[in-house]
């Protein structure tokens, strides 16, 4: 019986791409049908009130 590593890597962006724009760009039809596409969530913390 196999074991399977619990370790996970961390998300991974290549060097020198544009974040904004590359992660903001949407898949076509065509890329979505071959699964060729990732979906992305951007979180965003905004403390209004500082404590």
């Amino acid at each position: 019986m196999k074991k399977e590593s619990k370790q996970v890597d961390a998300d991974k962006i290549a060097p020198g791409m544009d974040d904004d724009f590359e992660l903001n760009q949407r898949a076509s039809q065509e890329e979505i049908e071959k699964g060729d596409s990732t979906k992305v969530v951007t979180l965003s913390y905004d403390e209004v009130d500082p404590s």
